[in-house]
């Protein structure tokens, strides 16, 4: 009698393997197929941006990685800054290659490559900052500016930083500065000081270099100071212009800043009809423009204010917080500068009512700001693009690509100072060679485009420090800060400072 046959032993594992196999196939579906797929756009990625040299130079483009594609390695900057840029030369050295705001990228550092980036310009290379800060600044800005339109403005502004313009805004530095200095001496238990300084800063910049009397600036001050906080924050941001984006708030807090800015300019050109004079930056704008005929246009002169508003304030705000920092590191540096202020007053200087020509004579003072330069430049870098293809220390820079030339970079590695990381401001007082300095100290850039507001910054650093360490101890509560890149350097934790009023004899 045959016996049916009975399957049913089978159908459990076969309906097991089954299970198995669908979800192996549906783990590389979902996450190995997506993973090598991105593997391999990223090498594709990198293959066609290296195709982007230049075939008919000879030179091999620069080492590096281009990163992810479009985004490149934008995002890893943002978020490490100085880590970012650290790491990038230790691997690759002086010259390398990278993907940033949208765009293939050689950056530079060390004297000899920066001297012909600098010196190459309108020849081998042309400014032109990311994407995005050409849009939030907008194209009427010194730093966006070529040829003989770059020129004329440039000489317009320098009127209001001569020498006799100088002179006047440091009675306004020096009450600025000792009305700030009182406030911290009366807080407890600690000063912010890289918010206090950027407010200070601030004010000074809306009353020397914008012509704001003193009752708009307490009617605006607050919101501006936001809105300027806000704009800075997105300067270099991904060029995508959607709701909530950097770019987006960037433009919208540039904005406000310009309809304030239009307020100010409107009541200038009325007194000054009026036959009012004005000696601040913006007014040399505006009287440069009728001069030369051209129409007034309030866009171009509200970027231009913007741009001032940025560069006379976010660069010393840096600044002046370095120096706290470093001069609370080193209480010896503090006591020399008072040594050398005591010897100026006994010698007939007066410390509460200082001229450019005492401020000349403060030697030791000045070689305090050229070390705190060296060591934390406020602006690590400035930007340009390759107008043709050359070659650079055996590699090829291809024609389009921006170039970035690194200041800190550059300090850092500077064959002229011994002792890198010790804070000497004494290393200044014997002034080093031409020729051998020119390229490995470059706080303010260098070439056509140096900073214009260079002296104006000097002259108000020295007399802060003057009005600081005459008046004030104090001790950095935390210690030794993290210090970060964004876009100016400043420290994470905002420098928490206790200040104490200084007693000559105490």
């Amino acid at each position: 009698m045959l016996m049916p046959l009975h399957l049913g032993g089978q159908t459990e594992p076969n309906r097991t393997d089954m299970a198995l196999s669908t979800l192996l196939a549906s783990f590389l579906c979902t996450v190995v197929l997506p993973v090598l797929l991105f593997l391999v756009a990223v090498k594709l990625w990198e293959v066609y941006m290296i195709r982007g040299g230049d075939p008919s130079c000879p030179s091999p483009l620069p080492p590096g990685s281009m990163g992810l594609p479009f985004i490149g390695e934008t995002l890893q900057l943002v978020l490490q800054r100085r880590k970012f840029l650290r790491m990038k030369r230790e691997k690759y050295g002086y010259i390398y290659r990278t993907h940033l705001f949208g765009s293939p990228t050689v950056r530079v550092s060390g004297a000899e490559n920066i001297r012909h980036i600098l010196l190459g310009e309108h020849r081998l290379v042309s400014a032109q900052w990311p994407s995005s800060v050409r849009t939030i600044l907008g194209v009427d800005t010194l730093s966006n500016m070529h040829g003989s339109q770059h020129k004329t403005k440039k000489k317009a502004i320098l009127r209001a930083f001569s020498r006799e313009a100088l002179e006047l805004y440091i009675p306004v530095i020096q009450e600025e500065v000792q009305t700030a200095v009182k406030s911290w001496l009366v807080q407890d238990p600690c000063v912010l000081v890289y918010p206090e300084m950027k407010r200070l800063m601030f004010r000074l910049a809306m009353r020397i270099l914008l012509g704001f009397d003193l009752e708009r600036i307490r009617t605006d001050e607050q919101q501006l100071v936001e809105a300027f906080e806000e704009m800075t924050r997105n300067l270099f941001s991904l060029p995508i212009d959607v709701p909530f984006s950097g770019l987006y708030r960037g433009l919208r807090a540039r904005n406000f800043i310009h309809s304030k800015i239009e307020e100010n300019i409107k009541m200038k050109v009325e007194e000054s009809d009026k036959g009012s004079k004005h000696t601040d930056a913006l007014q040399q704008l505006i009287d440069s423009s009728k001069k030369n005929g051209e129409p007034f246009s309030m866009q171009a002169i509200k970027e231009s204010a913007t741009e001032l508003l940025f560069g006379g304030h976010e660069t010393t705000a840096s600044t002046a917080t370095s120096l706290i920092m470093f001069l609370g590191l080193n209480t010896e540096v503090v006591n020399k500068l008072r040594q050398e202020l005591w010897d100026k007053g006994e010698n007939g200087m007066d410390l509460q009512s200082l001229n450019i020509e005492s401020l000349e004579q403060l030697k030791y003072t000045s070689c305090v700001i050229k070390e705190t330069l060296r060591m934390n430049p406020p602006v690590p870098g400035g930007f340009r693009v390759a107008l043709k293809t050359f070659e650079l220390n055996g590699y090829q820079i291809p024609k389009g690509w921006n170039v970035i030339y690194s200041i800190c970079d550059t300090h850092d590695v500077a064959e002229i100072f011994p002792n890198k990381d010790d804070f000497q401001p004494e290393r200044f007082l014997t002034e080093p060679s031409a020729d051998s300095s020119r390229f490995q100290y470059v706080p303010f850039g260098g070439g056509s485009r140096m900073c214009v507001g260079k002296e104006f910054a000097k002259v108000l650093l020295k007399i802060f420090l003057v009005e600081v360490v005459t008046k004030c101890d104090w001790t950095l509560l935390n210690g030794p800060p993290t210090i970060k890149t964004g876009p100016t350097v400043y420290p994470v934790d905002n420098l928490p400072t206790k200040f104490s009023s200084y007693m000559k004899n105490h």
